[in-house]
């Protein structure tokens, strides 16, 4: 089902039949006509560069192209990646040219694609995601270091050698000895390629419309014809005289390690387009049109059928490429018919162009893929390797390559992302500080068995009697960490002490399936035992509440009754269900005063003499399985709470205006001075069902009237001129999803409507913000910057770059 048309209302005439009036539809969408032109005119200066990359006849990446386009682009799982020649398979390749000759380098393509098919056979695509990004983007930046050292020579006039540190012992003598023809063309290429998308002005702006490599090669081709200047040239034999593959020749080992290293980088790199593809269609803004999530083991058998293709016909190796993949999705295509499209247009190129394509200087290529390989070398990837603590990880990958070799570089990788993966396991530091009286005991990392000696004897440094404070700072603890520090507490308690497990970061996982020796803590009960922490770094005055914690192996309190068999027995335990209830409820609040209360007493206590300063103001339904505490992991005093039937916000003036929400609205913004305003919806909510249901006019009763304030956002939804909200990767599940969306969406229009917002907002002292929780997979959800599009929000409570602004 499409993101943005409700069942039923996509196709207003049958999808394959003729639409009314007589006029046939084509059989290409315009959107990817267009998207194919453009990936086209980026597809063939690259091609012709990687293949002089890597020293292959030059028609073999006019092959690759090609075959990438049709074959892939028909049997992929990714719709809207556009395969061929890339940049990340320029060193294996070389090296395989190098080693081998090329026309066994195109029986190891061809025992690639083989291999891809078997890996695809049996599903086993997702794996790859399982690599460390930090060894994927190494390896990518070690290609492009060794891509960008190499075609410097060519950019210079020279030749390059098939190593990276002869490349660079070579660089002095090459420049000493500078092709003046070749060094100015290959300027001319870089300047036009840096300056060509930052033209100024609404003519730059159409301008820009044209890809910026091939005004960079079309220009100094054309430079180089009118000033007739001698230099290497683009030289495309007859298609007759053109190598297909060969039986491979040589040692088996070597041809095996060959065919893993061409299999590896291809289906790592494509696996990993397709993902990059899923969320560039995901994000991009506007109706989306029914473009379905990429079959990723489909994906890889395409990938295998095309490597397999081209290795037969003498072409390079191929995998998904990010820059024509980004350009097909960018131009607005709709279907795999634009990758498809593309390549038939290098076929047309490669048997009608051939003069034009003869006047390309090969300088002018190689600065075209110089520029590529330095592209590949991201700082935004170093940045975030840098922040996750995995700089090492990328360093001795990125090292690897460059100076090993592509397989060896990614072995040396995982193997440091293992070692440094299972330092962090067993590094735990534990202290013992004694402040006035308080012993503190803090513990920094994961709580392993390799770590409870030095735990036990830090915990028996407290004196009998005393009162202790251990400080949980990890994320895991394993059972023997939890029955040590659980035997030390249950001893020390008993010896008259006292001990509080507290923490300042995430929750503590525990391998126990529960962490009481008694009864399962029931809802507002905090187990004594729980070393659980609250999320986030909070103020050294703030509560430490375990808003979670609680909800543990939660159940109904209430028994499953059968149906009655009479209105007597009916009444009878109806009765029953309620002096149940009753009971549940007395001894949930003898469990919040007998554990929780002694807790949150000194909190509650500041609360009470300081007054109440919450920073945000949260908007949400009654529906009982939403526990705000819980999803925002707040305590008191942290949410200035608004709850009704269907998280409404009546819109000034409304005819059946309701004043309750409108008095909080005011008060949170005018007297606590919020930051911040959530609206926040949830799946499955009944009042949205009610909507969808109800009939026109709506009942006479107080929910009927109450509902009223929710039919703008059935107007927006039958509104197809509007955009219509939805999540990040995924369409809606049903309707009533899609009216929770609309929803959240529309209460912010009515937010922005009250005057105190508009004028907090108007003074940049407010945000607003739009939240969705999906119940069933206990995901929250928040609204991006565009208004349209819901992000999941990640554990470590980052989500997409773009969608971290309010709305």
């Amino acid at each position: 089902m499409s993101a943005c048309a409700p069942p039923h209302t996509q196709h207003p005439h049958p999808p394959h039949g003729p639409p009314p009036g007589g006029r046939r539809r084509l059989p290409v969408a315009s959107a990817d006509l267009s998207a194919s032109v453009a990936v086209f005119l980026i597809a063939l200066p690259l091609s012709l560069g990687i293949a002089l990359a890597t020293g292959a006849p030059l028609q073999a990446g006019l092959v690759a192209a090609a075959v990438g386009g049709l074959v892939a682009g028909r049997l992929g799982g990714c719709p809207l990646q556009v395969s061929g020649p890339a940049a990340g398979l320029t060193v294996v390749t070389a090296d395989l040219i190098h080693r081998y000759g090329w026309r066994t380098t195109c029986g190891i393509t061809v025992l690639a694609g083989l291999a891809q098919l078997g890996l695809g056979c049996l599903r086993v695509a997702r794996g790859a995601l399982a690599v460390s990004p930090a060894v994927v983007h190494g390896m990518l930046a070690g290609i492009g270091i060794t891509i960008a050292v190499a075609q410097l020579h060519i950019v210079l006039g020279g030749n390059p050698d098939s190593s990276v540190l002869a490349n660079l012992r070579a660089l002095p003598a090459q420049l000493a000895h500078l092709q003046p023809a070749a060094v100015s063309m290959s300027v001319l290429t870089l300047a036009l390629l840096l300056a060509w998308p930052r033209l100024p002005g609404r003519t730059g702006q159409v301008l820009r419309h044209v890809p910026a490599a091939l005004v960079a090669v079309a220009g100094a081709t054309g430079t180089a014809a009118l000033t007739g200047l001698a230099l290497p040239r683009v030289d495309l034999p007859s298609w007759r005289s053109h190598a297909l593959a060969g039986l491979p020749e040589g040692p088996a080992p070597g041809l095996a390690a060959a065919v893993l290293t061409t299999t590896l980088v291809c289906s790592v790199q494509s696996l990993l387009g397709a993902v990059a593809v899923d969320r560039l269609v995901a994000a991009r803004p506007g109706p989306v049109p029914r473009v379905g999530r990429s079959d990723l083991d489909r994906e890889l058998l395409g990938q295998g059928a095309a490597n397999m293709v081209s290795g037969a016909l003498g072409g390079l190796p191929v995998a998904g490429v990010a820059v024509r993949s980004t350009a097909n999705v960018k131009s607005g295509a709709v279907s795999r018919n634009s990758t498809m499209l593309h390549g038939v247009l290098v076929v047309v190129a490669a048997l009608l162009m051939v003069p034009a394509l003869e006047e390309i200087p090969l300088a002018s290529l190689a600065a075209l893929v110089m520029a590529v390989g330095i592209q590949m070398v991201s700082l935004h990837h170093i940045r975030t390797v840098t922040r996750h603590r995995e700089v090492l990880v990328y360093a001795a990958t990125t090292l690897g390559v460059v100076l090993l070799g592509v397989l060896e570089g990614v072995l040396l990788g995982i193997a440091v992302a293992v070692a440094l993966a299972l330092r962090r396991l067993t590094r735990t530091r534990i202290t013992h500080e004694d402040k006035e009286g308080v012993h503190h005991v803090r513990i920094r990392g994961q709580l392993t068995f390799l770590a409870v000696p030095r735990l036990s004897r830090s915990l028996h440094l407290v004196p009998q009697g005393a009162h202790a404070v251990v400080e949980l700072d990890g994320s895991f603890m394993d059972h023997a960490a939890y029955e040590s520090l659980q035997d030390w507490r249950t001893s020390h308690t008993a010896h008259g002490g006292t001990a509080e497990l507290t923490g300042r970061r995430g929750g503590i996982r525990t391998a126990e399936p529960t962490l009481t020796t008694g009864p399962t803590p029931t809802a507002g009960q905090a187990p004594p035992t729980e070393p659980a922490t609250p999320t986030g770094p909070p103020p050294p005055a703030r509560c430490r509440c375990r808003p979670w914690t609680p909800w543990r192996n939660h159940r109904s309190c209430l028994p499953e009754a059968a149906a009655p068999a009479s209105q007597d027995a009916a009444r009878e335990a109806g009765g029953d269900t309620g002096r149940e209830a009753g009971r549940e409820l007395a001894r949930g609040i003898g469990s919040f005063q007998r554990n929780t209360a002694p807790l949150v007493r000194a909190e509650l206590a500041r609360l009470a003499r300081e007054g109440q300063r919450p920073a945000q103001l949260f908007l949400t339904c009654a529906d009982s399985r939403l526990v705000t505490s819980m999803i925002t992991a707040s305590g008191p005093g942290d949410l200035f709470v608004v709850r009704n039937v269907g998280n409404l916000v009546p819109a000034p003036g409304e005819e059946y205006g309701d004043d309750s929400v409108a008095a909080a609205v005011e008060y949170a913004v005018d007297v606590l001075k919020v930051r911040s305003i959530t609206v926040c919806g949830h799946s499955g909510c009944g009042a949205m069902q009610a909507l969808l249901t109800a009939e026109p006019g709506g009942a006479a009763t107080p929910l009927g009237r109450w509902l009223r304030h929710g039919l703008p956002s059935l107007e927006r939804l039958a509104d197809e001129r509007r955009a219509r909200p939805r999540l990040a990767g995924r369409a809606p599940a049903d309707a009533v999803e899609q009216l929770c969306l609309t929803n959240v969406v529309q209460q912010l229009e009515h937010l922005r409507a009250h005057a105190p917002v508009a004028r907090a907002l108007a003074a940049g002292e407010l945000e607003l913000h739009g939240m969705y929780f999906h119940v069933g997979e206990a995901q929250a959800y928040l609204l991006g910057r565009t208004g349209t599009v819901f992000a999941d929000v990640r554990e470590d409570g980052s989500a997409a770059e773009e969608l971290r602004s309010p709305v």
